[in-house]
């Protein structure tokens, strides 16, 4: 293994502390170990919160700050955060109007979500919860029960983060954020697996000649593994069922989102996007808006994802809204 590390056992620790110093007019980092936004909480506005396992940064403290996350929950690498956390967070951006919770759809997550939100309804805070599971590779996996949440959650942050920012109410915000759930569908692949800092050697094994279809985000099996193919091979293997899935039809606007898994170039996310405009443009499918380069990572994983919303005018509005995150910025 090689890694710019210290010790396995401070990356998330010391990672956090770079980013604070790094971004300290966006964040703060607080105890225990929350990303805020700078000036949160603020009056009578919906505080919108997230989290999940470290090690697929940018996802999610790097999408804190304005009009996405007012705060962002990691955990150990690959491992939910745990209900101290999420109900801190919760308190730290209560401005008296409500907090929602985005929540990908892994089983630790959702359990200890649903505990956070419980502890702070006890304490007078208004909490709602959307959970986001837009993976059509695989129903249920090692770690979740259905589908998996992958891209569709920093597009949901985006979008609900600029509803709140322009004052919208907890019940718009979460039905908002339902309805993002409602139209985005995902699916991934990889080429390598991950290293996890603590466990030294890769996740799993897989040929030089190999890849696999429908992988997820913390390196758990997809829909099959199989000889590598072409670029546009590939991207018609994820493209096809999430397109099928929805079903998206012509005509349809949409958000085509490609995501580097952390690490493969970002030449390549090009070609891939490439191949995908070719296969929207035999179905009749408009790409309005994108997205391209790492987002949503897996470490050191060389891989991709797909993702695509379906637009209307007040999803493109709201994704066109001003920004500005660590990981995400425009319009300001």
């Amino acid at each position: 293994m090689k890694k710019l590390i210290n010790a396995p056992e401070d990356v998330v620790d010391e990672a956090l502390a770079g980013m604070a110093a790094a971004h300290a007019d966006l964040i703060r980092v607080e105890a225990p170990n929350i990303v805020v936004r700078r000036n949160a909480p603020r009056p009578g506005k919906v505080g919108i919160i997230s989290g999940g396992g470290s090690g697929h940064e940018p996802m999610h403290g790097g999408f804190v700050g304005m009009g996405m996350l007012d705060a962002a929950c990691p955990g150990a690498v690959f491992t939910s955060p745990v209900p101290d956390q999420m109900l801190a967070a919760t308190k730290a951006v209560d401005g008296g109007a409500g907090v929602l919770h985005i929540v990908k759809n892994y089983t630790g997550d959702i359990m200890n979500f649903e505990m956070a939100a419980e502890m702070a309804r006890a304490e007078g805070i208004d909490v709602s919860a959307i959970v986001i599971a837009d993976d059509v590779a695989v129903k249920d996996s090692l770690w979740t029960a259905g589908r998996r949440g992958v891209g569709g959650t920093v597009l949901a942050e985006k979008i609900v983060g600029a509803a709140a920012e322009a004052g919208a109410d907890l019940a718009t915000v979460t039905a908002l954020c339902q309805k993002v759930q409602d139209n985005v569908r995902s699916m991934g692949m990889a080429l390598t697996s991950c290293t996890v800092p603590q466990a030294g050697k890769p996740t799993f094994e897989i040929g030089d000649d190999e890849m696999e279809i429908g992988v997820g985000i913390h390196g758990e099996p997809g829909r099959t593994r199989m000889k590598l193919a072409s670029a546009d091979e590939i991207t018609d293997m994820l493209a096809t069922p999430i397109l099928d899935d929805l079903p998206f039809e012509r005509g349809d606007k949409v958000l085509a989102f490609v995501n580097g898994m952390g690490g493969t170039p970002l030449i390549e996310l090009y070609i891939v996007y490439n191949a995908l405009k070719k296969i929207l443009d035999g179905r009749g499918v408009v790409i309005a808006r994108n997205l391209v380069g790492d987002y949503i990572t897996s470490l050191d994983m060389a891989g991709f994802s797909i993702t695509l919303l379906r637009l209307d005018d007040e999803f493109t509005r709201l994704w066109d809204a001003p920004v500005h995150t660590p990981g995400l910025r425009w319009g300001v």
